[in-house]
């Protein structure tokens, strides 16, 4: 009995565990290949184009993701999480919302093309985000088969379409950018992504073909779900774009550019870690708070182990090279670059320490205290890259952020006691292993930094 009993219990596990390994095969696979094509296709525009271009884009870029994220309805943490994930009444609902969420932003998007254009001395976004916004509508016409592949991890077929629309972007991008040498270029390679990534995703996804419909209770449940996943991203916000925002108003739009180039290859390996535990962590937690026999518990530790080591690996490497890699690949009008590469991966070292907590809340449906955590984090975060900025100009801002990592933790581990995922021994090693690397990085590369000090 007890034999047989021990077998039933290990076969979902192993059934379980072999999902989540070959869903992080294709994550990590598909966003490998993914950023290597944006980084083959920003080498090839940034010959094309002139660094203001750049500028433009982060400036568009972050608020359409502020826009989006300010209104963040938490559909997809929902239905990867909520027990009526898989209800075509709740999945109805939830693209319902989406839809309407997704015009909305893109009249929003509109009304703010001149107030933006005047606060960052840009004429151009008068024109750059209500077209740009649109993509903000197929952002949320997308159907809701793409949200119950990841609660499932069934990741190979939706990792597909984002490789085949994003390719198709960059191939408009670069031929557009070939043939006029205009910031317009880059505009129409966001367009042309999400309309193919859409179409993809209605013509090749098997699933549910969405309606417009709205269950009350579903509703109900997903806007109390909802509301404080939107307050979390408001925050969240701040924490992935406030940079940018803040930056934006001290820097000229061709500065801002370069530091956009060095965030795109600095924050790379952290990027690659949001994408992991976007798709694999809630289902994973989900699984690990049913199952409450230990196993999935240990294997999660250890997989958490591994994608931590390897994003500081990368990060480590990349602090390394960096100024040698901008030298290498761009021109002079882009040197800068490389230092500032310098000091992002070593303020991104000490974030990796808490990098997955929030998602254990998320998985136990709390987003209560996922919001507070994130509200505090936000919070201290930019209070000590406003202060550094003030002190030291760049290199203080990102050290301002490394600080921050470090003030907030014991919040963040108040969380992960209270979800029961906390890892001292996890957060212990990897905080030690991170301060040879950054004294080396900084020290190698000082007299480079340094011209950037006010």
């Amino acid at each position: 009995m007890s034999a047989g009993t021990d077998h039933m219990t290990q076969a979902p596990t192993a059934s379980f565990m072999s999902r989540v390994l070959r869903g992080a095969a294709f994550t990590s696979g598909g966003f490998v290949l993914g950023q290597g094509m944006r980084f083959a296709s920003n080498l090839i525009l940034a010959r094309l184009l002139f660094p203001e271009a750049f500028g433009l884009m982060a400036l568009m870029a972050m608020v359409l993701t502020g826009l989006t994220m300010l209104s963040d309805t938490g559909v997809p943490q929902s239905i990867m999480q909520h027990k009526r994930g898989d209800d075509r009444d709740f999945l109805n609902t939830a693209w319902t919302l989406n839809l309407c969420r997704g015009v909305v932003l893109w009249l929003i998007a509109c009304a703010l093309a001149w107030p933006m254009a005047w606060v960052y001395d840009a004429p151009e976004l008068m024109w750059i985000l209500p077209l740009g916004g649109l993509s903000l509508v197929m952002l949320g016409a997308a159907p809701t088969r793409v949200f119950t592949a990841q609660r499932h991890l069934q990741l190979g077929r939706v990792m597909g379409i984002e490789l085949a629309s994003q390719a198709i972007g960059i191939l408009v991008m670069v031929t557009l950018a070939w043939i006029y040498a205009s910031y317009w270029a880059l505009v129409a390679g966001v367009l042309v992504t999400g309309a193919a990534k859409l179409g993809m995703e209605w013509a090749l996804l098997s699933g549910l073909r969405n309606r417009l419909a709205w269950d009350r209770d579903a509703g109900r449940e997903l806007l109390r779900f909802g509301g404080w996943i939107m307050a979390s991203s408001a925050f969240g916000f701040v924490l992935l774009q406030g940079d940018r925002a803040i930056l934006g108003l001290f820097l000229t739009v061709e500065k801002l550019g370069i530091y956009n180039i060095a965030y795109f290859l600095a924050f790379f390996p952290v990027l690659m870690a949001h994408t992991m535990m976007s798709k694999l962590l809630i289902p994973s937690y989900r699984e690990m708070f049913a199952g409450k026999d230990g196993e999935h518990d240990r294997k999660i530790r250890r997989l958490r182990m591994v994608l931590t080591g390897t994003v500081m690996t990368l990060l480590t490497i990349m602090a390394l090279i960096g100024p040698w890699l901008i030298d290498f690949l761009y021109d002079d009008r882009y040197a800068e670059a490389g230092p500032i590469i310098v000091m992002i991966s070593c303020a991104q070292m000490l974030s990796l320490i808490v990098l997955t907590y929030d998602q254990a809340a998320l998985a136990r449906g709390d987003s209560r205290r996922f919001f507070w955590v994130i509200a505090i984090r936000a919070t201290v975060q930019t209070l000590c890259f406003v202060s550094g900025a003030a002190l030291a100009g760049l290199p203080g801002a990102l050290l301002g952020q490394a600080v921050a990592s470090v003030l907030v933790y014991p919040a963040v581990a108040r969380l992960a006691r209270h979800t029961g995922v906390w890892d001292k021994r996890h957060d212990a090693l990897f905080a030690a292993a991170a301060l040879l690397p950054i004294a080396g990085a900084l020290s190698l590369h000082w007299p480079k930094i340094a011209p950037l000090l006010p």
